[in-house]
């Protein structure tokens, strides 16, 4: 999963994109309002985290802008501001979800995995299945017939991107989008070496293999046939 962070305040940043990062999510960080609209509107994501006092741009110009050009990134808002009439205008102006400063990281990290479950339009499993492979996404543990599996959380969450769209191709750049934050080189090989890791630990000990290359277009999580 990717995010957009657009903060301006760097301590409370890198606090916030380090517990993210350890929670699987891929980062990007903005630090004022015009360079996180660009992001935005150039890069895929699977949620925005915006603060509302943003530099050259505030954050809900920024939201609303964003919702003008028809991108529905869900966005939950950040703001020292506690009354209900900012909450209503920042609610208003098109964003999902509105935080209060200060927060704890555990309360924003559930925020971020519910707006994406409301996005998806389906309900959050507790746990990804794939043949004898089970992903506990609570807990964040991995069996493979009954055999416990420990992931670092890079190759944690690139499973799970898998894990998500079993049965369908995912191509180097959709993993790159997903797991990875744009400032990795796409010419690298990168996504290469870490599914050459997934696989000694996901394939190698079991005679059935699950993660296939397809060639020319990416890898493929499914039962092999």
């Amino acid at each position: 999963m990717r995010v957009l962070l657009v903060e301006d305040d760097l301590k409370l940043a890198s606090f916030i994109s380090k517990g993210l990062r350890e929670a699987g999510f891929a980062v990007d960080h903005c630090a004022d309002g015009e360079d996180g609209l660009h992001m935005a509107s150039t890069e895929s994501y699977d949620a925005a985290i915006i603060d509302i006092m943003l530099p050259k741009l505030d954050g809900l110009s920024l939201i609303d802008e964003l919702r003008k050009i028809k991108n529905n990134t869900p966005v939950i808002i950040l703001s020292a501001k506690r009354s209900v009439d900012d909450r209503i205008r920042g609610l208003q102006a098109g964003g999902d979800d509105y935080l209060v400063k200060p927060f704890s990281f555990a309360e924003l990290l559930a925020r971020v995995q519910a707006l994406i479950r409301r996005a998806s339009g389906t309900s959050e499993p507790t746990t990804l299945v794939v043949d004898d492979l089970s992903m506990d996404l609570r807990t964040r543990k991995v069996t493979r017939a009954g055999q416990k599996i420990d992931l670092p959380p890079l190759e944690f969450s690139l499973l799970e991107y898998l894990m998500r769209n079993a049965g369908n191709v995912v191509s180097k750049t959709m993993i790159m989008e997903h797991v990875w934050d744009y400032n990795f080189d796409p010419q690298t090989n990168v996504v290469e070496v870490r599914i050459c890791k997934l696989r000694d630990k996901i394939d190698k000990d079991f005679e059935k293999k699950l993660i296939h290359t397809v060639y020319g277009a990416g890898y493929v999580l499914e039962q092999d046939s």
